[in-house]
């Protein structure tokens, strides 16, 4: 994600996304990053928070925007974070996941 020219533009681009999407987040920029997911992607897309992937101490918070930011908002993420979003969920998908 760009730093600041441009961010803006590429989180609505994302927004519309509906593949899953992957992204590396420092550690400290991931409550200000899972606020703007809140802001652009909704507070009920669902992600995934993954902290020291393949290490002792490897964390994997999943749940809503709204929950995992909560979470560290709570406890100070520390480490390498990896997170992973839910894409865009469109009108045919509704339908196939109500059948």
């Amino acid at each position: 994600m760009p730093d600041k020219k441009g961010r803006q533009t590429r989180y609505l681009a994302l927004a519309e996304e509906t593949r899953t999407m992957i992204l590396y987040v420092s550690p400290h920029k991931l409550v200000k990053t899972l606020a703007e997911f809140v802001t652009y992607f909704g507070e009920d897309r669902q992600i995934c928070v993954s902290r020291e992937l393949s290490k002792l101490h490897e964390e994997n918070i999943r749940g809503t925007v709204r929950e995992v930011l909560t979470h560290f908002e709570n406890k100070p993420p520390k480490g390498e974070i990896v997170v992973v979003i839910g894409g865009k969920i469109t009108t045919k998908e509704n339908k196939k996941q109500i059948e």
